[in-house]
């Protein structure tokens, strides 16, 4: 009995997560017919198509740097309608989909060429074949919202068929990457630029454990996954804020420590006399506590001792040498940093509520203000008006908020000790 034809993989976006990961994992899995990908930017699109479709990715390990040479992918442009009308095919005959665009914002935009409309008219021509579409922004309910989205512009009368034939996954991606666009670094790392007539390059870690939804499909549905190196979960909640009040704001926290001391490169954090130190042990102490207390049972991450094993290994991977991390990629947008929910305001009052004193990352938020507004270094200056106005929207319960205040008021002093004596605060 001859086997099925192989599906299409589908991705939206050509950044370094999915050239380095969905893209990548998807080739090397030898299950697709075809990798094709969304690209909003006519001269990346121009330059892999005249590369053959290959493209190349640096992968960080801890030894050094392996350049790998992947594809071919077919590549389109979604404003160009030949390109678009190609799109909404590779949907029609894709087993899976992947989003990896910069904010769930992207999902929606005017025009025939946005990403719930191809979604939308490529999945009214399935008639409800199995497809899983995996959603890769940091937003703990992008498949929620792309699912909204694109049923939203499915015809009424397909709405269920499509409901039951497609699974929206949210993700949680570990996976620390950046684009190096400057052609002195490219040259002195050795990097190798994504094709030769697009001066960047693409850097993304070894690590591919990537977490993903659970899902089903009716037994007359069979459904079987191209890329299985993902792991499914029953509920993502418990990793998704492992990630952002463990993973990213102990990332957030070394970067504006690092800052704070002018260096350019996150492996240069030990250079500073016990910020290493610091930043493990406000991740594990702070960070991992409030974390293990509140999800206990979950899963047998937040166990204290495989806490800390997690805690060393990402601190091992966030100081590589060989990713390089920039401090500047990793301290951007502090604002939206700052806010009330989000990786280091947020990380706090995890802790407080699991009855921790947070007194490192207050610190943190202390430098990540420093950062942003440098008059905050002066003796006297109030962090107080500068995070409200970032909070103005979160409408923060009053006592809470007070709690908050205090705490950075007495991680500003403490930064500004450090910074005058060199002397570490703990």
């Amino acid at each position: 009995m001859p086997s099925p034809p192989k599906p299409t993989f589908v991705g939206f976006g050509f950044g370094p997560i999915q050239a380095g990961l969905f893209l990548l994992e998807a080739l090397r899995s030898e299950r697709f017919a075809r990798c094709v990908t969304a690209e909003v930017m006519p001269d990346v699109v121009r330059a892999v198509r005249e590369e053959g479709g290959m493209y190349q990715v640096n992968v960080a390990r801890f030894d050094g740097i392996e350049s790998l040479h992947l594809g071919p992918i077919e590549m389109h442009d979604p404003s160009a309608d030949r390109d678009r009308e190609e799109l909404i095919a590779a949907v029609a005959t894709a087993s899976e989909v992947a989003t990896a665009v910069p904010s769930v914002r992207f999902y929606r935009s005017e025009g025939p060429g946005s990403i719930h409309r191809i979604i939308a008219r490529g999945l009214e021509l399935r008639q409800g074949a199995p497809l899983i579409i995996y959603t890769a922004e940091n937003n703990n309910r992008a498949a929620e919202i792309l699912e909204a989205t694109v049923l939203d512009e499915v015809a009424a009368p397909l709405r269920d068929v499509v409901r039951a034939g497609t699974r929206f996954l949210n993700t949680v991606i570990g996976k620390m990457s950046a684009v190096v666009a400057d052609p002195d670094r490219v040259a002195e790392t050795g990097l190798r630029t994504v094709t030769s007539r697009d001066p960047r390059a693409f850097v993304v870690e070894s690590f591919n454990h990537i977490l993903i939804s659970a899902y089903q499909f009716p037994p007359e549905k069979p459904f079987r996954r191209g890329i299985e190196v993902f792991e499914e979960k029953p509920d993502l909640l418990p990793f998704e804020e492992a990630k952002l009040y463990g993973h990213n704001a102990a990332h957030a926290l070394a970067a504006y420590i690092a800052a704070t001391r002018g260096y350019q490169k996150l492996p240069d954090l030990d250079k500073v006399p016990g910020a290493v130190s610091f930043v493990r042990t406000a991740f594990l102490r702070e960070a991992g506590e409030a974390l293990c207390r509140k999800w206990r049972g979950a899963d047998a991450l937040f166990n204290p001792a495989a806490f800390e094993k997690h805690v060393d290994d990402l601190m091992r991977r966030m100081l590589n040498p060989f990713l390089g991390d920039l401090v500047e990629r990793v301290a951007r947008d502090p604002e939206r940093k700052l806010g009330w929910d989000d990786r280091l305001v947020g990380t706090v009052r995890l802790a407080l509520r699991q009855g921790i004193a947070p007194e490192r990352f207050a610190l943190g938020i202390a430098a990540a203000l420093a950062y942003h507004r440098p008059e905050m270094r002066a003796a006297g200056a109030d962090p107080g008006p500068h995070l409200e106005a970032i909070w103005r929207t979160a409408g923060p319960d009053p006592g809470e908020k007070s709690r908050v205040l205090e705490l950075v008021g007495t991680g500003l002093l403490r930064l500004r000790r450090w910074l005058e004596t060199g002397a570490p605060p703990f």
